[in-house]
């Protein structure tokens, strides 16, 4: 156990917590945006599947990891226009709608993938050249921190620099106030004759290019493939992790930060033969989680008060 507090395996999990953090917090930031917005989406883990394997399908098509990306991004806008005209105008149990999305995505991709797996003569597709880490201001060579915070990939910066614009679109502008009042009294924009669906619609649409924005950096910069399943429950981790943040962009990263680093230790622990039952290693997460869940019982005071309740016009 003394292995994983040398200097080299600190540095390697530190910057591995910044890697695994990244779709956590793209869907997390995504999504919050979404349930300020009154929406209730389960389907994030089915978004995030589907920008996974649109962003791999397209790059190893095109050869073009950036029209890959803006095909995930585009693929987690139509997922999340599934639950807009669901939830929104025909006004479904929005739970059922993204458990359902989820279904779809999981046994749409398995299929299409096997089937492109045949027609490649193989069972498996080839593995794609990911997104290099940048240089950030040429410091990735300085000890310790260089490859910590400044040898990562751009979607990884691109992720926290969302935080405080997400944060200062909520809290300091006026469509971000518009947003928030979706959550808590969508009647009083109403009344002022603006359109609650279009703003939903809009929030919904922001939701899914940032989740699909997730599932991409899964297949372009965390790994250099697609696997069926591959989001192994991330969603459901960042719809968590927005319960643990209460709602808020600031607390919504320290979570992130929390579950992406316990990722990081089970990983660097299991990479140095810590004799811990691996089971449980790769439970920790998810242990937590429910734990998480168990302390945010309280959370409704947190919670917009409309989340989840499609408005009705009277």
């Amino acid at each position: 156990m003394s292995e994983l507090f040398e200097s080299t395996i600190v540095v390697a999990m530190l910057a591995a917590t910044l890697r695994i953090a990244t779709p956590l917090l793209l869907a997390a930031i995504g999504e919050l945006v979404v349930q300020r917005a009154g929406i209730w989406n389960l389907g994030i883990e089915g978004t995030m599947l589907m920008g996974a394997f649109v962003a791999y399908m397209v790059a190893i098509s095109s050869g073009s990891l950036w029209v890959a990306l803006f095909a995930a991004i585009l693929a987690g806008i139509l997922m999340n226009m599934i639950m807009a005209v669901c939830a929104v105008t025909f006004k479904l149990n929005q739970f059922v709608v993204g458990l359902g999305m989820n279904l779809f995505a999981a046994g749409t991709t398995l299929f299409l993938y096997r089937e492109a797996a045949i027609d490649a003569g193989g069972e498996t597709l080839p593995g794609l050249q990911t997104f290099d880490n940048l240089d950030l201001f040429g410091l990735a060579d300085l000890p310790y921190l260089g490859r910590i915070l400044f040898s990562q990939q751009f979607l990884t910066y691109f992720a926290f620099l969302m935080v405080p614009l997400v944060w200062f679109f909520l809290y300091r502008t006026r469509f971000g106030l518009e947003i928030r009042s979706l959550g808590e009294n969508p009647k009083a924009l109403d009344t002022k004759g603006l359109s609650v669906s279009g703003r939903q619609y809009a929030a919904l649409a922001f939701g899914g290019a940032m989740t699909g924005l997730a599932g991409a950096f899964l297949v372009l910069a965390l790994t250099d493939r697609f696997v069926p399943g591959m989001t192994g429950g991330r969603g459901w981790l960042a719809f968590v992790i927005i319960i643990a943040g209460r709602w808020r962009p600031w607390p919504i990263m320290l979570a992130v930060f929390v579950f992406a680093a316990l990722e990081a230790f089970q990983l660097q622990a299991q990479g140095i033969g810590v004799k811990v039952p691996y089971q449980l290693l790769l439970a920790l997460p998810y242990i937590v989680a429910i734990v998480a869940m168990m302390a945010a019982k309280n959370s409704k005071v947190a919670q917009p008060e409309r989340l989840g309740i499609p408005y009705n016009r009277e």
